[in-house]
């Protein structure tokens, strides 16, 4: 394996997928950025969780992040295009959100995270990817940005909200 720094990200620039340099501010990267973090909080929260239908439904949001990612990395111009965002995400999140609401109470007030750990860093989750699609939105801005991707990480937060009540001990 090669070392893990190149030195060329000392003067605040990065190199996107297919080789343009950009700042590291750019609202490329923040976007990317905020799905990184989200993707390594669905880590943790995966790993408070004993039922193994979750920490799967869980694992399989993480890797739909990473392609996610992919996309969002990746300008037009660049000869490597990684795959579509694959269809049907957003289809198999809100039947999760649909099956979960199923078995919980209405909803009736506002709730204040802190319900159990796993319940809590659910909500963290939620706040972090909601982030996420504000600096999305402002990277689409500049930059096209599928729909399915907008529907997708906006689906994702009201999932965790929902994972988050589902969760609470």
């Amino acid at each position: 394996m090669s070392k893990i720094y190149t030195k060329t990200g000392d003067k605040g620039q990065t190199s996107l997928v297919g080789g343009q340099r950009v700042a590291k501010t750019h609202p490329r990267l923040e976007a990317y950025g905020t799905v990184d973090e989200l993707t390594s909080h669905l880590g943790l929260l995966r790993s408070m969780i004993s039922e193994e239908q979750h920490k799967n439904f869980i694992l399989d949001i993480q890797k739909a992040l990473l392609s996610l990612s992919a996309q969002l990395a990746t300008p037009p111009e660049s000869k490597y295009q990684p795959e579509p965002f694959a269809a049907g995400q957003v289809e198999t999140l809100e039947a999760e959100i649909d099956r979960l609401q199923a078995e919980l109470p209405p909803f009736r007030c506002f709730i204040i995270p802190g319900g159990g750990q796993a319940s809590s860093q659910a909500h963290v989750c939620r706040t972090v990817c909601r982030r996420a699609e504000r600096c999305i939105l402002a990277m689409a801005q500049e930059c096209e940005v599928s729909s399915e991707i907008l529907q997708y990480i906006n689906r994702l937060s009201d999932y965790l909200f929902v994972l988050s009540r589902y969760l609470e001990e």
